[in-house]
């Protein structure tokens, strides 16, 4: 069975087209964005970006995706610029790479081809490695068919097209290489099903601890948010989805308290259904996450077309309603005042900062520090003085205004946050009325 070849490598100093397409209720603003986001991509990929094609069309073209006559436009500039590669801003079906390869004569990659091979060669561990080979699989299946056009060319049979006694192996050749990828796709859903009942069974030891999610664009700086909030050294790369793999870190807020923070790889436009899939035992850190800390690049002029597919990538996934704050992240590059007047208006409630220079992350912190004490409770309890571990964390997180003793039980009165009642005295455990 034919594997996909990691583009970084294989495109190093290739040079491409991108071709993207503007249909009805997409406007040409719009269609050229996700179009250099798609040389953002492909420059990641190694890919040496010459020509940009923006084709309008009513409707797409069964064959060739912008029409016969767009597509043979595409044979002189090929030609012109000596491209090795052609790619195109929307997902191709088998029989319109089949005929734009064989009309333009060069590679012919679409945007799931593109990601699913920068994924290859971004993937670390052996989940993320695991979490791509899925994705691979999922989107090579109904393309096999394109591995065997060869065996419809042996001679055999009657008239040209070889008859029976050709066709036989290729169709059986066929479903072996599916029946193959299919069991593999098993295997690699099972392994990652026994990824995520770890990470369940890891959660369950840390219930204790407050957890937030970063989630956002990708290149908005959630991974130098990290480092700046933890110092941890992470990677950090000016490139799209530097960061595949989810990765946790102990944050102190001061005041006492720590909470764990996790990195998620980042969102963008057009982001194939099966990535989302394949990706979801690390996006498990999102969804199991007490806050989501929404990181924005507000200096980007689509920042606010980068918000909505964020949310909207976080419905797909079942936690838009999760509590979330708003990152306004490279505050020091927006220079346009009028435009940052406007985003302060717009959203209120957002935390201004620049994770690479420092300014705002205490405001952060303390943003953090409120939505997780919240409305604080005012408490009596009496708790047994052999309870040592749940007095010593009352003393660490709580507010004690006032302790007494009663026999062999300590008897105070303790502001927490509801949070920390519920995690602390589940059921009103210990709780006292006197």
């Amino acid at each position: 069975m034919a594997n996909m070849h990691d583009l970084t490598k294989e495109h190093a100093l290739e040079r491409g087209i991108l071709v993207g397409l503007a249909l009805p209720g997409i406007s040409l603003d719009e269609a050229q964005d996700t179009l250099d986001e798609l040389g953002l991509l492909a420059d990641t990929a190694g890919v040496d970006v010459a020509v940009q094609v923006l084709q309008e069309r009513r409707r797409r073209d069964s064959a060739y995706l912008i029409g016969r006559g767009k597509a043979e436009e595409l044979v002189e500039q090929i030609a012109e610029c000596d491209a090795h590669v052609v790619i195109f801003d929307e997902d191709l079906s088998p029989a319109q790479t089949r005929n734009l390869e064989t009309l333009l004569e060069v590679k012919i990659i679409d945007r799931s081809r593109l990601i699913l091979d920068i994924f290859a060669s971004r993937a670390r561990t052996r989940e993320a490695q695991t979490q791509v080979e899925l994705a691979q699989l999922i989107y090579m299946l109904p393309r096999l068919t394109r591995q065997w056009t060869h065996l419809s060319r042996q001679a055999g049979g009657t008239g040209g097209t070889g008859g029976v006694g050709t066709r036989g192996p290729g169709e059986t050749q066929l479903e072996v290489d599916r029946r193959a990828t299919n069991r593999r796709i098993t295997i690699l859903k099972q392994a990652l099903g026994r990824i995520a009942r770890q990470r369940a069974i890891a959660r369950k030891q840390r219930t204790d601890i407050f957890r937030a999610a970063l989630v956002g664009y990708t290149n908005a700086g959630k991974s130098t948010l990290m480092r700046a909030l933890s110092g941890a050294d992470v990677l950090i790369e000016d490139r799209l989805f530097a960061t595949l793999d989810s990765t946790t870190r102990r944050v102190s807020l001061g005041y006492n308290r720590d909470i764990l923070l996790s990195d998620t790889v980042g969102f963008i436009k057009k982001l194939p259904h099966h990535l989302i899939a394949s990706f979801h035992s690390t996006l498990e850190e999102a969804i199991e996450a007490d806050l989501l800390l929404h990181v924005v690049d507000v200096s980007h002029p689509a920042c606010e077309e980068h918000i909505a597919t964020v949310i909207e990538v976080l419905g797909e996934l079942g936690v838009a309603d999760r509590p979330t704050m708003l990152v306004f992240n490279k505050n020091d590059l927006l220079d346009d005042r009028t435009r940052r007047k406007y985003l302060m208006a717009t959203y209120p409630d957002a935390v201004w900062l620049s994770a690479e220079t420092g300014e705002g992350l205490k405001d952060l912190r303390w943003a953090i520090y409120n939505h997780l004490e919240g409305d604080r409770l005012t408490l009596v309890v009496q708790i047994p003085q052999r309870e040592g571990k749940l007095l010593s964390e009352l003393y660490r997180i709580g507010e004690i205004l006032h302790t007494d003793y009663k026999g062999n039980d300590v008897l105070m009165e303790v502001k927490l946050s509801q949070h920390n009642a519920q995690r602390l005295l589940p059921n009103g455990r210990y709780q006292s009325l006197c």
